[in-house]
């Protein structure tokens, strides 16, 4: 009888496509191509996070599968086209990850996670030459994820805050005094639970601060998603703009 291995099962999950897009497969999966099924490999996305949230886990079991088959069936499309194949997925994503985890895979020595972080972008960089360090995070992301990663990615390189009162000094956000007096206060409220390192307590007033931002935006009818994303363009311009004089002056000094 053979062993049911890992590999075994994700072969059975290839033939399934396989089946589905052949002469007597499925008539609708024949007809799909990438940007037609894009939208599901999103709402896959959020119904895993959805789950995850909801500490279903047996539903997460079945919203990962589910998730995985839109990645076969990418995976599936690009063969036909003669582009690329699943394996060709999963060797370079053996590669990559093998090549980004040099202090498991190889000899390098790290002290914490947030050194493994700093190495992991020291190598992204290095793998893509001359590029941004910015460069690689996706555009389309909602504005809230894509500020999050832009931020992180810039902190790798000490472009970030020591601390929370040169971020409400450098604030830029309201000018108005009573609106500014009370982000200030939940401002406070926020680091006070992080002082006492109450997760549960810190996110519930960092949410009550977005919240309250939100309202703000209303109040002057401004559109908080297009408002952020404005400011990451600016960011990112300047960031780049930063990286160019450094690698200039770099250059001029040889």
């Amino acid at each position: 009888m053979k062993e049911i291995t890992s590999g075994n099962l994700f072969e059975e999950v290839v033939h399934i496509m396989e089946k589905l897009r052949s002469s007597e497969g499925c008539p609708w999966d024949k007809e799909q191509d990438h940007q037609s099924i894009k939208s599901y490999l999103i709402e896959e996305a959020y119904e895993v996070l959805e789950s995850i949230e909801e500490q279903n886990f047996e539903n997460l079991r079945s919203e990962l599968g589910d998730l995985l088959f839109q990645i076969v069936f990418h995976a599936h499309l690009a063969k036909e086209a003669n582009l690329f194949n699943v394996n060709d997925i999963l060797k370079e994503i053996i590669k990559k990850m093998k090549e980004r985890h040099p202090h498991v895979f190889g000899d390098t020595k790290v002290k914490d996670s947030q050194e493994v972080l700093s190495n992991w972008h020291k190598i992204k960089r290095t793998e893509t030459k001359d590029e941004s360090l910015l460069k690689g995070i996706p555009h389309h992301l909602p504005a809230l994820v894509w500020a999050k990663k832009i931020q992180e990615r810039a902190a790798t390189v000490k472009f970030d805050w020591d601390n929370i009162d040169e971020v409400i000094k450098k604030d830029e956000v309201i000018k108005k005094d009573e609106a500014i007096k009370k982000i200030r206060e939940k401002i406070k409220e926020l680091e006070d639970q992080c002082q006492n390192q109450d997760t549960q307590k810190t996110e519930e007033e960092f949410g009550n601060l977005l919240f309250s931002l939100v309202s703000v935006a209303r109040f002057f009818k401004i559109d908080p998603e297009l408002s952020l994303r404005q400011t990451i363009h600016k960011f990112i311009q300047r960031f780049t703009q930063m990286e160019e004089r450094i690698k200039n002056k770099k250059e001029h000094s040889f």
